[in-house]
């Protein structure tokens, strides 16, 4: 019974519970980072690349294409032929430096905040200001 006791203290502390919201609010976070990528990003970057690219469809076959199969990035993915799929990959590195560079905004302007609820550090002791002020005359 003391193994489910223990369980039990360490799944309701605080770190976990905000592991667990944290997460919860990544998952969310990740999807609106996939449609800012996809939707606002990429239309913008293949239009200014010369024409409407599809980044997904931008792949190099590397296996034989069964006949009746589309030469789609989804259609040979569910056929199961292997791709060099490329284009995905940039969009998804896209989408991480987007999501890394938000979530470093985030911080810093957190780390602002803390620092202005910070304690000011309180003030320092006569004696030791006098005691400071004899160890400085004392060096010259």
């Amino acid at each position: 019974m003391s193994v489910l006791k223990e369980f039990r203290d360490f799944a309701v502390k605080g770190n976990v519970i905000d592991l667990a919201v944290g997460v919860i609010i990544g998952g969310a976070f990740g999807k609106i980072v996939d449609s800012l990528v996809n939707d606002l990003v990429m239309p913008v970057i293949s239009t200014l690349l010369g024409g409407h690219i599809d980044f997904t469809n931008l792949f190099l076959v590397l296996g034989h294409i069964p006949e009746g199969v589309p030469r789609t990035f989804d259609a040979l993915k569910k056929a199961g032929v292997p791709i060099f799929a490329y284009g995905n990959f940039i969009t998804i590195s896209i989408n991480f430096l987007l999501l890394a560079f938000v979530i470093f905004q985030m911080i810093k302007i957190v780390n602002k905040v803390r620092a202005l609820d910070a304690p000011a550090a309180p003030p320092t002791p006569e004696d030791i200001v006098l005691l400071r002020e004899i160890r400085d005359s004392l060096k010259k």
